[in-house]
């Protein structure tokens, strides 16, 4: 377990949420801990009926720093962020990350993002498997294709330059998360992670993409299926549309 100290300023809290996932849980946990940078976890389950949730109240016993908040029933991928996002406020985090279970998303990156914003200055680090090409690994290729003309599709439609608009691989800054309208936030599938970005970028944050590899996960099961991926590709049209009108609060500009 890292014993690195952390500054006032530089708290940060990994979200993961989970549904089924015990044959992952422990070892993403124990391998986030063992970074060389301190985070906290934040585990956010939907009343996994495998027991997830008990293995992460066993390892609380181990962690002071892995908090768990219980959810009755699948709620959504976008309001299990939210909630977390609110807690991180509250209790006064300064980065706040997004990550899957499975380690599809690799959690040393988790470092990479870090540096984008705490010593970089980004308000919004994307770890983005398009802004290299396409680094997927074990998807099938319908899927990357899908997945990758989704995200072309997004920019054309919002005019967004992020090239991974879909990605759930992301740290936020206090500073931009604060600001962000969470109530408002309309979408719980894969369009909630266009919204975001989009209303960042909307909010005039500084949003930077850092290439990372994303490895098809090994153990469990997706929950991705075609509803959440067809919320994504018809929502983007009515975020587009509810744009023109709405005020989206504006960032300061950085010292």
């Amino acid at each position: 377990m890292s014993t690195n100290t952390v500054s006032a300023s530089d708290r940060c809290l990994v979200i993961i949420p989970t549904y089924n996932e015990k044959e992952n849980i422990e070892s993403i946990i124990r391998y986030v801990f063992g970074l060389s940078h301190p985070f906290d976890i934040l585990i956010i389950d939907d009343g996994s009926p495998d027991g997830t949730a008990g293995i992460v109240k066993n390892l609380q016993k181990e962690f002071p720093q892995l908090h768990l908040i219980e959810r009755s029933g699948k709620q959504g991928l976008g309001t299990a962020y939210i909630t977390g996002f609110k807690w991180s406020l509250e209790q006064g985090y300064d980065y706040t990350f997004e990550m899957d279970a499975d380690f599809s998303h690799n959690p040393d990156d988790l470092i990479r993002l870090h540096k984008a914003c705490h010593e970089d200055g980004a308000d919004l680090a994307i770890g983005s498997r398009y802004i290299t090409g396409v680094n997927v690994v074990n998807w099938p290729m319908g899927r990357v294709l899908m997945s990758y003309y989704a995200s072309v599709y997004v920019r054309v439609v919002t005019g967004m330059s992020v090239h991974d608009s879909t990605a759930g691989f992301v740290c936020y800054s206090r500073r931009l998360l604060s600001r962000m309208e969470l109530d408002k936030v309309r979408f719980k599938g894969y369009a909630f992670q266009i919204e975001m970005k989009f209303t960042a970028t909307k909010m005039g944050a500084k949003v930077v993409e850092v290439p990372i590899i994303f490895t098809n996960r090994v153990l469990g099961t997706s929950k991705m299926s075609g509803g959440i991926f067809s919320e994504a590709v018809f929502g983007v049209i009515r975020l587009k549309l509810s744009s023109l009108t709405r005020k989206y609060p504006q960032l300061d500009a950085k010292n």
